[in-house]
């Protein structure tokens, strides 16, 4: 089943996020695409404790997401203490915003971090948005 949940604007049309969740027996993957600000940060944090409610797994996939301010980040730590709290496993796989924005903001990797090779709720993604075709090896003629 999947949930579609708008998030408010911020101040410019173009800075928005869009928060999706499917869920799964094995857990709850959330996907969130766009621009994450202190428009919309705490409405993360809220859709996340909404789904811990209903779920004792949680992934969420950012690697959509385009931008990541500070307040994203505090999202995130409250999204950890939530989790921590209810005793649900979770963990993020980030976009290249994200990533910069921990490797600054949590050297020491105390948020945890997930990869489609390693979680298998996360589907690969191609950069144009697509599933991820697998390339075949094949010999080189003689």
């Amino acid at each position: 089943m999947e949930l579609v949940m708008p998030v408010a604007q911020s101040w410019q049309q173009s800075r928005a996020a869009q928060f999706t969740a499917r869920w799964d027996p094995s857990g709850t993957l959330i996907t969130v695409d766009g621009e994450l600000d202190a428009a919309n940060a705490d409405q993360l944090a809220a859709y996340v404790r909404h789904v811990v409610d209903r779920s004792r797994r949680v992934i969420l996939d950012l690697r959509g997401l385009k931008f990541i301010g500070t307040a994203g980040f505090s999202a995130l730590h409250r999204i950890n203490v939530v989790c921590s709290g209810a005793q649900a496993h979770w963990a993020m796989a980030p976009s290249p915003a994200v990533a910069r924005l921990l490797r600054i903001c949590d050297p020491d990797g105390t948020l945890p971090v997930t990869t489609p090779m390693a979680e298998p709720l996360l589907e690969p993604l191609r950069a144009d948005g697509d599933e991820e075709q697998l390339l075949q090896l094949v010999t080189q003629p003689r």
